[in-house]
């Protein structure tokens, strides 16, 4: 505002003298025109003072090219289970289901030997509310085995109906057992089992709800997991009703960020294992891109961690960002830097 003032009033071809004096948030510009007499004009200018935000903005590396590259940001939540991790298993129990008997109890092997040598608790039960809130067997623990994991299967109660969310609503609502063994500072892991369409209409008529009251528990450390018929365009089954798609299991699970396992595969172990290792506090995290490697910085909670990089480094030959300092449960962490498209092999 001041230049063009000054640029409008010396256009008139005058010999211009101006000096600044400031008063308060207010500036006064007093400019003197020699023209053929002397006069002065007093311009009164208010003037905003800026606002200064300091933020963290990654430092620039110099490359010899002009493209700087691209920024991205990896981010997950520590699993806040120091304290252990209870397992549910909410298993469909209809007829329809025998026919992945050898399938799901594979993949219960499958989590008892993925999963840590301590501090875990699993239990099995009916997607039928009205069974899940009578279930009274002692949970696998360490040292069990698929010959404990086949009796509980076999002593589990059953019902013909397929409401999976409610059933864990019951079962640790309800259910007077259930406190005698679950942790309320543990961590909480459900895998959904299912070749049906979820059906709750009683506690959760929406996946939403139950989206919002399981993720309340257990101070958000909650992880969910489903085993389910996939559409048929999708599904490894030559053909899946409209009707039997576990839709509703499946947006669950994915507001959780957890693993979706195709109920048709022959075999559910690989899922399996990768849901048992999702409950485990990350020590390493594989970068989505390939970074320029002097551009890597951690963020806990926001704050740096570290830039020194003596509580983490970064291993190229793995594109991995390994934690010499584990951080802690429920920290949300960040991990940002600058890549190339064109050098990017991805993760």
């Amino acid at each position: 505002m001041k230049n063009l003032l000054l640029a409008l009033l010396c256009s008139l071809s005058c010999t211009t003298d101006y000096g600044i004096v400031k008063g308060g948030e207010t500036e006064y510009i007093y400019v003197t025109e020699t023209v053929t007499e002397t006069e002065i004009v007093e311009v009164e200018v208010e003037v905003e003072i800026p606002v200064y935000i300091e933020v963290e903005v990654p430092v620039y590396i110099d490359t010899g090219v002009d493209d700087p590259g691209l920024i991205w940001v990896d981010s997950f939540t520590q699993p806040n289970t120091v304290d252990g991790i209870d397992i549910l298993w909410v298993i469909d129990t209809s007829g329809s289901m025998h026919r992945f008997d050898a399938q799901l109890l594979l993949g219960i092997e499958t989590m008892l030997t993925a999963l840590p040598a301590t501090s875990w608790r699993l239990v099995m039960m009916s997607n039928d509310p009205a069974r899940s809130v009578l279930e009274n067997q002692f949970p696998l623990v360490p040292g069990d085995d698929i010959l404990d994991a086949e009796a509980m299967y076999s002593a589990m109660g059953r019902g013909g109906m397929e409401e999976g969310f409610d059933a864990v609503y019951e079962y640790i609502i309800n259910n007077s057992y259930s406190g005698t063994w679950m942790r309320p500072d543990a961590g909480l892991l459900v895998v959904f089992v299912s070749d049906e369409q979820e059906q709750s209409n009683d506690h959760f008529s929406d996946w939403v709800d139950f989206v919002s009251w399981y993720g309340g528990l257990r101070g958000g450390s909650v992880f969910l997991a489903s085993i389910v018929n996939h559409d048929t365009a999708e599904s490894l089954c030559t053909f899946v009703s409209p009707i039997d798609v576990g839709t509703r299991y499946m947006d669950a699970t994915t507001s959780f960020g957890g693993n979706i396992i195709d109920i048709c595969a022959d075999d559910w172990s690989p899922g399996v294992a990768d849901a048992a290792a999702s409950v485990e506090p990350h020590e390493s995290w594989t970068l989505s891109h390939t970074p320029v490697e002097e551009s890597i910085r951690v963020f806990l909670n926001g704050s740096v961690h570290d830039s020194g990089m003596t509580t983490w480094t970064y291993s190229a030959s793995d594109n991995t960002v390994y934690f010499h300092t584990i951080p802690p449960g429920s920290t949300l962490v960040e991990i940002g830097y600058r890549y190339y498209e064109a050098a990017d092999t991805g993760a």
